[in-house]
């Protein structure tokens, strides 16, 4: 069994697969496209478990691994920088972390939500955000307003 951790970015990502006994067997920074991740494992013959950290981009490469049948966890960002803390942090460190993390069963798993159901939370999520934003601007308003000890913007 390999596995892989990979540090994901919008454009490119670093890979780091390791064996069962925590030995680097391949280390790579690629572009983001679906062929250069399938020609990384196709060079490595044998059963891939991999492993993400949850951030914006992971969609993609979550569908990519199920149509190749290479499974993914799904890293809790947050609790694995606190069980990984380091001082030096490259994407290389953070790649061969996750892949150690990964082989000692360490992976705070966080939820890979369905694929429909993607749109709706984004959506919601979205929509959540303007929300907070159109508060945030009417409390300013009401703020000013209040300094000049007046009630509404006509008095102005």
């Amino acid at each position: 069994m390999y596995y892989t951790g990979i540090d994901l970015h919008k454009f490119t990502s670093f890979l780091t697969t390791v064996d069962s006994s925590g030995k680097i067997i391949k280390q790579e920074n690629m572009k983001n496209v679906d062929h250069n991740f399938i020609q990384y494992f196709d060079s490595i013959p044998g059963d891939h478990l991999t492993t993400v950290e949850s951030t914006m981009t992971w969609y993609w490469l979550n569908d990519l691994f199920t149509s190749i049948n290479i499974p993914l966890v799904l890293a809790h960002a947050k609790y694995v920088k606190a069980i990984a803390y380091a001082k030096v942090k490259t994407d290389k460190v953070d790649s061969h972390t996750l892949a150690q993390l990964l082989r000692m069963d360490y992976i705070p798993a966080a939820h890979k939500i369905s694929n429909d159901k993607r749109t709706l939370r984004d959506a919601l999520r979205a929509r959540l955000k303007n929300v907070q934003r159109h508060t945030s601007i009417t409390n300013s308003m009401h703020l000013l307003l209040a300094k000049y000890n007046l009630d509404s913007p006509s008095q102005l």
